[in-house]
């Protein structure tokens, strides 16, 4: 089978992509879980230096650096050739690869998240009472 991988973008001009590496598991709450597609995870910045990023998920912050791939990876999108049906509509076999981006960073996150408090619970004390002592409730 014979695979054409074309790109429309010329040789220096693809989109750059990065790949985000997280250790662990990111666990949606069980309403997101059927509809993950483009669900938003959390913020990516990079707040000072070009090595230097941050993702902030819910409560959590963590701070990564940018490492470069020994060697690049392509990001294809897979189609199908439309002149290639034969005389019964059948599908063809034929397909065809169209490169929409390259990767040649990946931004790493190995150390543990940095819990985010945005502002102090008030603390409220509440009385405990004794058995048999007479401080109403």
């Amino acid at each position: 089978m014979q695979i054409r991988v074309k790109c429309s973008c010329g040789e220096h001009n693809c989109p750059e992509w990065a790949i985000v590496e997280l250790q662990g598991v990111i666990e949606p709450q069980p309403a997101f879980q059927n509809r993950l597609q483009n669900l938003e995870i959390g913020q990516l910045c990079r707040p000072s230096s070009q090595e230097t990023y941050t993702f902030t998920v819910g409560y959590h912050e963590l701070t990564g650096s940018k490492i470069p791939l020994k060697k690049p990876l392509l990001v294809l999108k897979k189609t199908r050739d439309s002149d290639a049906e034969n005389v019964e509509h059948e599908p063809s076999s034929k397909v065809e690869l169209e490169v929409i981006g390259i990767i040649r960073q990946r931004i790493l996150f190995k150390t543990r998240p940095k819990a985010l408090i945005s502002r102090q619970q008030p603390f409220v004390k509440e009385r405990a009472s004794a058995p048999g002592s007479l401080v109403p409730n």
